[in-house]
């Protein structure tokens, strides 16, 4: 049998060749053979990206070669003499080379990302067949859990399970540093990896499945991976409904299958047509806190072409049924729906077979039969949705429109989900009738079930606002009006005063309001928001929350501006302050009369992890975020309210991320009841929905941890527990505000020693970085806070302060407590998990190297003081946890073996980002540039076709350009190597 083996140049690291014919073509029965797999195609995959820089550029070969194997040996070693070496040979590299080894080794770390996942689904499959056991559970595995371990009865899962809905929030927060392009290409190289270990494949087969893979590997190295331009909102959300194109949508029904397969074995009948398991709701287009470039119009657009990709869809789903569903015997329902149809279609025969024909339709173009009922119903509910698609396409170009009234009035339109669910039903109930079960549970079941949870609007959109907007506006009214200022009332007052107009049933705003242009923007959004179908609209989050009467602004101006059906009202809980008050603002919300009865009994609240995080370290934060919870549900107890916490966790442990299903199951008891509403940020859409297994998997871990988290939730923990947690909150929040806010020199610091000045560069997200141009860390967002520090490998935000709480508290002699604590205490061994992840993921001596290429010798001393603290920290971290070394665990193999992985790629790119950085810094401040390079230009062709994609910067100065490329290209490789491995 010949084999496709790869013949290459000197191979990066000289490791030896991978063949097709080596690969694992079975699934992995343990965690070494996975780790195995792993480091197999993360060797495939180099080797194939080598031979291809090779071609394309052979004089770097040698020095690449070199690079990589000085970084491995640093990594494994901690040789300065190591270091030095790949200092030196970093530093000698020019202009045209910083740009190809900066990319080389930023495309590498993106290829071993993709052999991660690509080792995660074959893991992933192996767990679903039983082969491997895993800790985090599947639902199947939650059921037998439960009944075993638990007792709980067959009958209370099947109605915990029919009762429960977890609500995943798309958002506007990108820390996706890849563009979409490049994305598409490596989920290619991911398919033909795929079918190299899973399919029995002919020789010729697999030269081929390599040689497509080649194809892919060497078009990225070709194509750009910077962003040019920032992208609009509109552009993040069709990145975002990308997912559902490619995952999401085929895989939900598919996991409905595998759940009533699970409800089966333990003898209960399978979930009810109509009920959700899942929504889909979306930030992108709807998030306007602070974000100029979200306006009234961008939310109208991105609702439309929502629509418009819910109706494509459904349009493909309807045709495929028509073909399948070629049955002639129905009921007496179905019988009277069909002859209804054709009594409509017959007289117009010959005119509605030409405009089909004109339409282009697959099949089907004359009037169907009476004998073929169901393919003659679906005709019309395939004609009705094209004709849906075309008035969306006449709304999104005619900005006048009112989208909701043009799909109302036109009744060969549909307009919302019920009406397209309606025949689909009749169909299921015709074909159970008659007996044919297993076709009304194939393919029609999968539609119904897609219908009812994507609907015609296929996410429904949130709109994000800040408090202090919303107030502007009345303020601007009660001012017209002779009032007085709403912004100068207390409290008491302004919640009387909107009360009064909620009451009341006179128009508020008057038709000559002068107002700003923020004034006047805020108001189109709510005007827009009248003008759009209620059920591609979810919930109206105010950020920045603080009291009742941000609740009811929104609320009143709603009603002003003609929102029939108003939005949901969410408070968004965020700082250390806000979190505190949260209590006694939604004590005085829900004990108000008039407010209880508007929102019928059901409540929403959102908690922000990011700039909690941001305000008090990671401990204070996560504390207080837990205490919330509690003290939330306690008062919607009391006033017979049913809250749905919404939690706004981002990817990184410094924004609340963390593994699902722990994640899930450390919340406090009895906050979650079936009901659960999350962000989904930035690199995070990638790594949960970016393949069929993953995304499959991230239903069924969502599943099973909401349902363990409502039958079986953790207990209360003891109450030296929380009286540690107290204190240990405090110490650290003062340890960390101490550093981040009193220090003087912190912010001097910061700016030097990381490029949080830099990274917008980046053009990742469309709104700016900070939100307002004054610079403070409350103005910075919590996303660059935490990317800043990400890149110099250093963490700071997530573990700083915890040092300091632990040692308060050995020295009080309860560090048996504490380890006890975490042995028993799901919510405190999470934290420190996700806090170990991140102590193996840093590196301090990178960012020392930082410190000494950017920072001024006077704030050395203050970096020195920080790393002590770091060392503190990770020594009592490890000492709390009982380990010896970071990631000791047997279930931290696999995560240990990543880290390990990547740090080779990512070194380098540190080097020559604080290269670049130091270059840029002297550019920008006047100082000029380096003598050496001062008539630079760019002579290998890639580099000059490079450069001169923006004309007016490169072909001033080519250098600098030059510069800034490789600074921006290495953000985006640490990021890519610091992505969130846990």
């Amino acid at each position: 049998m010949a084999t496709a083996e790869l013949k290459a140049p000197p191979q990066l690291g000289r490791l030896s060749l991978v063949t097709a014919d080596s690969l694992a073509t079975q699934l992995p029965h343990t965690l070494s053979e996975a780790s195995l797999l792993l480091r197999e195609d993360d060797s495939l995959l180099r080797q194939t990206f080598f031979e291809v820089v090779y071609h394309h550029h052979p004089h770097l070969a040698d020095k690449i070669d070199e690079i990589y194997k000085l970084s491995l040996a640093w990594c494994n070693t901690e040789s300065d003499k190591d270091f030095q070496a790949l200092e030196k040979i970093l530093s000698g590299l020019n202009p045209d080379e910083l740009i190809l080894v900066s990319s080389c080794f930023s495309q590498l770390l993106n290829l071993h990302n993709l052999s991660e996942e690509i080792s995660s689904a074959q893991l992933e499959r192996a767990v679903r067949i039983g082969e491997v056991e895993q800790s985090t559970r599947s639902t199947n595995r939650s059921f037998k859990r439960l009944i075993k371990l638990n007792g709980t009865k067959p009958e209370e899962i099947y109605k915990a399970i029919c009762s429960q809905t977890v609500e995943l929030i798309f958002t506007a927060h990108p820390t996706q540093a890849l563009r979409q392009t490049l994305l598409k290409k490596y989920a290619r190289i991911r398919t033909e990896m795929d079918n190299l270990h899973n399919k029995r494949m002919s020789p010729y087969e697999k030269i081929e499945a390599l040689e497509s893979i080649r194809c892919q590997i060497q078009g990225s190295w070709r194509t750009d991976e910077i962003r040019r331009q920032k992208p609009t909102p509109q552009a993040e959300m069709r990145q975002g409904l990308s997912y559902f194109h490619s995952t999401i949508f085929t895989s939900l029904p598919l996991f409905y299958r595998r759940i009533d397969t699970a409800l089966k074995q333990i003898g209960q009948p399978t979930l009810p047509l109509t009920h959700n398991l899942f929504n889909f709701g979306s930030w992108m287009g709807g998030d306007r806190d602070g974000n100029p470039y979200v306006k009234a119009d961008t939310t109208r657009d991105v609702v439309i072409n929502a629509r418009l990709a819910a109706v494509n869809a459904f349009f493909n789903s309807i045709e495929e049924l028509m073909f399948e569903l070629s049955i002639w015997r129905c009921n007496t329902e179905m019988q009277q729906l069909a002859e209804a149809v054709h009594a409509k279609q017959a007289p117009h025969e010959h005119a509605l077979a030409e405009e089909r024909k004109k339409k282009n339709y697959r099949e089907f173009w004359a009037v169907i039969s009476l004998k073929d009922p169901f393919r003659l119903v679906l005709s019309e509910m395939r004609d009705r949705l094209f004709h849906t698609r075309e008035i969306l396409h006449h709304c999104l170009v005619h900005p006048n429109l009112n989208v909701k009234e043009v799909l109302e009035n036109d009744p060969e339109a549909y307009y919302c989900k019920e009406e397209l669910l309606e025949n689909l039903l009749v169909m299921h109930k015709s074909l159970e009738d008659t007996k044919d079960n297993s076709i009304a549970n194939g393919k029609l079941l999968d539609v119904i079930r897609q219908v009812q949870c994507f609907g015609l609007a296929m996410v429904k959109l949130d709109v994000r606002q800040e408090s202090s907007r919303h107030a502007d506006v009345l303020d601007t009214i009660t001012r017209y009006l002779g009032l007085g200022s709403y912004i100068s009332w207390e409290e008491e007052e302004r919640t009387k005063w909107l009360l009064e107009e909620l009451n009341g049933k006179r128009p508020l705003l008057p038709p000559g309001l002068q107002c700003t242009p923020e004034v006047a923007e805020v108001l189109s959004t709510f005007r827009i928001l009248a003008e759009l179908p209620p059920d591609s609209l979810g919930a109206y989050v105010i950020s920045m929350a603080h009291t009742a009467s941000d609740v009811l602004a929104v609320v009143l101006l709603q009603r002003e501006c003609g929102v029939k059906d108003p939005m949901r009202v969410a408070p968004l809980f965020e700082t250390l302050d806000d979190l505190d008050h949260s209590e006694s603002a939604m004590e005085q919300l829900l004990g108000n009369p008039w407010y209880s009865a508007h929102i019928k009994g059901e409540q929403e609240c959102m908690i922000g992890y990011s700039d909690s995080g941001k305000d008090a370290g990671r401990m204070a934060a996560a504390w207080g975020l837990y205490k919330v919870q509690e003290k939330l549900v306690k008062v919607a107890e009391k006033h017979h309210v049913t809250l749905t916490l919404f939690h706004g966790r981002g990817g990184t442990v410094g924004r609340g991320g963390g593994p699902t299903h722990l994640a899930i199951l450390s919340q406090p008891p009895g906050t979650i009841k079936g009901r659960l509403r999350v962000t989904i940020q930035g690199e995070t859409l990638e790594q949960q929905f970016g393949e069929q297994e993953v995304c499959f998997r991230t239903l069924d871990l969502y599943t099973s941890a909401v349902l363990e988290s409502t039958l079986n939730p953790v207990v209360q923990p003891k109450e030296e527990f929380r009286t540690a947690m107290d204190e240990m909150a405090k110490i650290s929040c003062d340890a960390y505000r101490d550093v981040v806010r009193k220090n003087t020199q912190f912010i001097e610091f910061f700016q030097a020693v990381t490029p949080v000045q830099e990274l917008g560069r980046m053009n990742i997200g469309s709104r700016p970085a900070k939100r307002k141009a004054a610079g403070s860390i409350d103005d910075l967002r919590a996303i660059p806070w935490i990317f800043a520090w990400t890149q110099i490998r250093f963490h700071l935000p997530v573990w700083l302060g915890i040092g300091q709480a632990f040692e308060a508290l050995i020295k009080e002699g309860k560090l048996a407590q504490l380890q006890q604590m975490y042995k028993e205490w799901p919510f405190f061994s999470v934290t420190l998990d996700m806090i170990e992840m991140v102590f193996a993921k840093a590196d301090p001596r990178v960012a020392q190297f930082y410190e000494t290429g950017l920072v001024d010798p006077k704030l050395w001393p203050f970096g020195d003081d920080l790393r002590e603290r770091f060392e503190l920290t990770r020594k009592l971290l490890l000492q709390v946890m009982g380990h010896k070394r970071l990631l000791e665990s047997h279930d931290d193999v696999m995560l240990l073996q990543k880290i390990q992985l990547r740090a080779p790629y990512v070194t380098p790119l540190n080097v020559l980002q604080v290269y670049c950085l130091k270059a840029l810094r002297a550019i920008e401040s006047g100082h000029g540039i380096d003598p050496t390079y001062r008539d630079y230009k760019p002579d290998d062709p890639a580099v000059k076709a490079l450069l001169t994609r923006d004309i007016s910067s490169a072909m001033k100065d080519p250098y600098k350009a030059a510069v800034e490329d490789c600074l921006i290209i290495t953000m985006k490789g640490i990021s890519a190597g610091m992505q969130n491995t846990g």
